[in-house]
């Protein structure tokens, strides 16, 4: 142990976001001694990521309100922070990286925590288009809020009806914009939600006077010189003076791939967050991990993840022998509605939706068979908490009780009988 926390140790982390911060100030909490080094591509002092398609992107803030941790933090603690600087190769062999620049730095624990980048389809003409951004860092909110100011029009079409489009959509109606939503499905948030929760955000956007069109797949973006012309294949034309993209991500795991380090849906690691590489850790959106509440391999695009991964990588480095046992959560806020989510409804057979006297307040419920998988929670804080114990608890739910709103909302009262 002593050898591990020497003053002559060095851990190395390849991205300083939720998961790369988090972990430099937990390495101190549990007894590192020896130099901490954060680089990052990104030249801005790291920043709360979620608050970029909501309160970020309507305000006039600077970026260093939504600062993960102050300048005067990573000083205290003693973490160099080398932002700006691009990490070109890991040299696992000899426990060094290379920067775009060509110098070195030598490391005993390298934590790889780079995150995910947008994907921008090879739709025709889009590369071509005017004001086309993606929504993943300050830099593109800038560039969002730029081309809205010089926009004389302010339409604005946003490809793509997950999370961050529809989040995105919300913001940009407080401004005034006037938006519309493509989305290729047959319904928004196909992937993550029950229909009941797709037809509710749906109708919430139309609400808005948010035009929200599923079914629509973007073959095309003609660009003249004031605007551009969105395309479907169902012969739909959209006019757009901004196209916001937000149809997934790409994980970034090219340079541990070229490192040799094992990949399968993501940077591969254990419960500990190591990888197969000696010395090697991975955190965050970039890792395929072992969950042990579902039994199986997952890969999250999630800040809670990136948090409690780096938790559990910390104390591993300093020798303790931790477990990643975290049952995931999620949050969205779209206009007046706050979507509080935990637990994957990936492989759910029933749904059971509880209705609350007031409007706009349910809790949608996701089983498979009688094992609770996920609870979206809208508006209702109680259900997200009732849902979480119970995920936590593995207790069986009477579900005639929970869906009869008659029946006081405690856990105790929706029990099933043994």
């Amino acid at each position: 142990m002593s050898d591990i926390l020497s003053t002559d140790k060095t851990c190395v982390v390849i991205g300083a976001s939720h998961g790369g911060v988090n972990l430099a100030f937990a390495l101190r909490k549990e007894g590192w001694q020896g130099k901490i080094i954060l680089f990052d591509a990104d030249p801005v002092l790291p920043y709360h990521r979620p608050p970029l398609s909501k309160a970020y992107l309507v305000s006039e803030d600077a970026i260093d309100k939504n600062a993960l941790k102050s300048k005067e933090s990573y000083e205290k603690d003693n973490i160099t922070l080398q932002l700006g600087v691009l990490v070109s190769n890991i040299n696992p062999e000899k426990k060094n990286i290379t920067l775009q620049n060509g110098s070195q730095q030598a490391y005993d624990t390298l934590v790889i925590a780079t995150g995910a980048r947008p994907i921008i389809p090879p739709i025709p003409g889009l590369k071509e288009a005017k004001n086309v951004f993606p929504l993943r860092t300050a830099k593109d909110v800038s560039n969002i809020r730029a081309a809205l100011h010089t926009s004389k029009n302010k339409r604005v079409v946003i490809i793509g009806g997950g999370y961050i489009g529809l989040e995105t959509a919300a913001s940009l109606k407080k401004l005034g914009v006037a938006v519309t939503v493509l989305e290729r499905e047959e319904r928004i948030l196909s992937r993550v939600t029950a229909p009941v929760m797709s037809t509710f955000f749906q109708e919430l956007h139309t609400a808005h006077n948010v035009p929200v069109y599923t079914n629509k797949n973007v073959n095309a973006v003609i660009t003249n010189n004031e605007y551009n012309t969105v395309s479907c294949s169902d012969g739909s034309k959209y006019i757009a003076d901004l196209i916001i993209v937000g149809v997934g991500i790409f994980v970034n795991k090219e340079l541990a791939e070229n490192a040799g380090i094992s990949i399968e849906n993501g940077i591969k690691v254990n419960e500990t967050a190591c990888t197969n590489t000696k010395d090697i850790y991975a955190i965050g959106d970039c890792t395929y991990h072992y969950n042990p509440h579902y039994q199986r391999y997952i890969r999250l695009e999630s800040v809670q993840n990136a948090v409690d991964q780096a938790k559990v990588a910390a104390a591993a480095i300093c020798g303790k022998n931790p477990v990643y046992n975290s049952i995931p959560w999620f949050w969205s806020d779209q206009y007046d509605i706050k979507l509080q989510m935990v637990g994957l409804s990936t492989g759910y057979n029933e749904v059971i939706v509880r209705k609350e006297a007031k409007e706009n307040v349910f809790s949608v419920w996701y089983f498979k068979d009688n094992e609770l998988l996920a609870v979206d929670a809208v508006n209702n804080a109680k259900a997200y908490v009732i849902g979480t114990k119970f995920l936590k608890g593995g207790q069986k739910i009477d579900k005639t009780k929970l869906a009869d709103a008659a029946v006081v909302f405690k856990p105790n009262n929706l029990l099933a009988e043994e």
